[in-house]
């Protein structure tokens, strides 16, 4: 069904849209006629964030000590203590569309290097038939080099011009799954027995993943009912990638360790994991969204009533800063990559639509997903520019009418200092970023640990221009009817 024709469901779709510009429209016009209403809401919406910058903090500290404690442990002995555990076998797909052998080899090759045992992979490359040339050479020597390490290596091509898809990752794997179901049919492996993980193509896992992700999911209540989600760390190009993209890539992989400490962690990103008989109850990842990494724990929640959770897995998986060689096409693809991220608000009319129509859900549990959809979007376009923007416009306004006021007067100093206690958060994400580097290359000099430490000062910047602005024009785009295609980033290593 094209929801897209439906008028209710547009309807929805403008909903983010409208309340954006709204707030935008709205700041800037009280800001010439009423700019004291608009100093002291300003001064205490940068309180609010003082205190959010706290919590994020707080739950980024609890995960960093997380991470490190669990990649001491030796999970493969636990799990081999628990009975049955030969039982249990791991699904991965790994879907490309025109990336090289350099991008692809290195994510086979973390499985190899894994403590778990190969014999229990069943490995999925997912390729399209409009890469069709090069992925078939890239497959042929996978093949050579990784098929008997496994206990099957499927190879999939995707067909283009598939009726009710959208060209993406979402379709591509969409397809493979299929694909694979009919394998694991003929092996007759039970459903219940099978971990997916969906994997971007550049994502090389730590060498406990599937261990830790194995004892998880035999210890956890409910596993079927259940998404896994690791941190997302993107090491493998970092020394290579130009100072904004680090600290766009450093901002996502912090906001995902303040995300999984919270008490209940709403979606999956990127790189995550499932039990294959939610996958195939819910008939794989939608085909025709941009967003499918997320969209899947909302095919999984609205199929079993709210009956749905993901966990958090404290241990990492490698992925790749964007970097395209050139320094204006890594701003290009930077920005286009956070513009596809922005475009997770087309969750928000997809839950308004299905949980409306879900009466066996409750009130209750249909609320948080939505508000954590809804208001982390609206936030993500619209907090840095009113913080950082809008919120001298009104003092400038004020002053050039001559309006004499005491907060007027000291408004500006009063936001200083919120901003200058703000910068504690900063001062902890540049000690963090450091410390989670991977190990200096021979041709990065020890002074580069002095960039990697400074770069932050652009993160007011990279704030707005990769994060606010690409966020606005999602938004917006859904609002006007203009819908984003899926658009791969590109990814480039010095060998």
């Amino acid at each position: 069904m094209n929801f897209h024709q439906l008028p209710h469901y547009r309807f929805y779709e403008t909903i983010p849209g409208i309340t954006i510009w709204t707030i935008f429209l709205t700041s800037i016009f009280l800001s010439f006629f009423k700019p004291i209403w608009v100093i002291y809401f300003i001064i205490l919406y940068d309180l609010y964030w003082f205190f959010r910058v706290i919590i994020y903090l707080i739950y980024t500290s609890v995960s960093w000590r997380r991470y490190r404690e669990t990649i001491k442990i030796d999970w493969l002995s636990r799990v081999k203590k628990i009975p049955n555990w030969q039982k249990i076998y791991h699904l991965i797909f790994f879907a490309t569309y025109k990336e090289g052998i350099d991008v692809v080899k290195p994510s086979f090759e973390a499985l190899v290097n894994s403590d778990y045992p190969k014999k229990k992979m069943i490995v999925v490359l997912a390729g399209e038939e409009r890469d069709k040339e090069n992925f078939l050479k890239i497959a042929e020597e996978i093949k050579k080099n990784f098929s008997d390490k496994f206990f099957k290596l499927l190879i999939t091509v995707h067909p283009k011009n598939l009726p009710d898809e959208i060209p993406g990752k979402g379709s591509n794997i969409h397809y493979a799954g299929k694909q694979a179901k009919k394998l694991i049919d003929d092996l007759k492996i039970p459903y219940e027995n099978i971990i997916v993980s969906s994997f971007d193509i550049d994502t090389c896992v730590h060498p406990k993943y599937f261990s830790y992700l194995t004892y998880r999911y035999l210890t956890i209540k409910d596993p079927t009912h259940t998404s896994f989600q690791p941190i997302a760390l993107f090491n493998n190009n970092i020394w290579d990638s130009p100072a904004f993209t680090r600290v766009v890539s450093r901002g996502t992989t912090f906001w995902l360790l303040n995300e999984l400490s919270k008490p209940n962690l709403y979606f999956t990103f990127s790189s995550h994991s499932m039990s294959f008989k939610a996958l195939v109850d819910v008939g794989f990842w939608q085909k025709d969204i941009v967003t499918e990494d997320s969209r899947i724990f909302l095919q999984c929640y609205n199929h079993y009533n709210g009956n749905y959770k993901t966990v958090p897995l404290y241990i990492s998986v490698l992925m790749d800063t964007v970097y395209c060689g050139s320094i204006w096409r890594t701003i290009v693809n930077q920005y286009k990559q956070m513009l596809r991220w922005g475009y997770g608000v087309e969750n928000v009319p997809w839950m308004i639509w299905h949980f409306s129509r879900n009466k066996k859900m409750s009130f209750f549990k249909k609320i948080p997903p939505f508000w954590v959809q809804f208001e982390g979007s609206c936030s993500w376009a619209t907090a840095p520019i009113l913080i950082l923007l809008l919120g001298n416009l009104p003092i400038w306004i004020a002053r050039y009418r001559q309006i004499t006021d005491a907060l007027i007067q000291n408004a500006p100093f009063v936001l200083e200092r919120l901003m200058t206690v703000a910068t504690i958060g900063l001062f902890f994400s540049g000690i963090l970023s450091t410390i989670l580097l991977p190990p200096r290359p021979s041709h990065r000099k020890i002074y580069n640990y002095l960039f990697m430490v400074f770069q932050w000062f652009l993160f007011p910047i990279t704030m707005i221009v990769f994060g606010a602005i690409p966020a606005a024009e999602a938004i917006t785009r859904l609002m006007l009817g203009k819908y984003l295609g899926f658009r791969v980033t590109e990814k480039k290593r010095i060998k």
